[in-house]
């Protein structure tokens, strides 16, 4: 078995398709249009290792996040980069605990998921 996809529901298709590939990185690998229900668009990084399904439901509907879902995680060769990109777009973040020896922050996407960005 391979993990094919993650799947999260967005309330603003524009505003997390702009976080997840300008800041995050990841391109759009494909779009499905399901008529009026809703919008499918795939995100991937560079070498196709991974995908992300965001699914946009024209409905209208909000959701909440729960507490069974934790967070997506990604890698980055330059974290302080990031954390400057992260500031100039006045985004909350939360360091790594200083005891840890790994270097990592959270921050949100615009519908609240938590992601950590890893230094690799």
């Amino acid at each position: 078995m391979k993990l094919a996809h993650t799947m999260i529901r967005v309330r603003d298709l524009d505003a997390t398709l702009e976080f997840y590939t300008n800041l995050l990185g990841l391109k759009e690998t494909g779009r499905k249009d399901i008529g009026e229900e809703a919008t499918l668009v795939f995100l991937s990084d560079e070498r196709g290792t991974y995908e992300v399904e965001l699914t946009y439901n024209k409905d209208g509907r909000d959701y909440t996040l729960g507490n069974q879902f934790g967070h997506l995680a990604f890698h980055t060769k330059d974290l302080d980069a990031v954390i400057q990109e992260v500031e100039r777009r006045g985004l909350e973040y939360r360091r790594s605990r200083p005891e840890l020896t790994s270097k990592y922050i959270f921050i949100q996407d615009p519908d609240g998921y938590q992601i950590e960005i890893l230094e690799k």
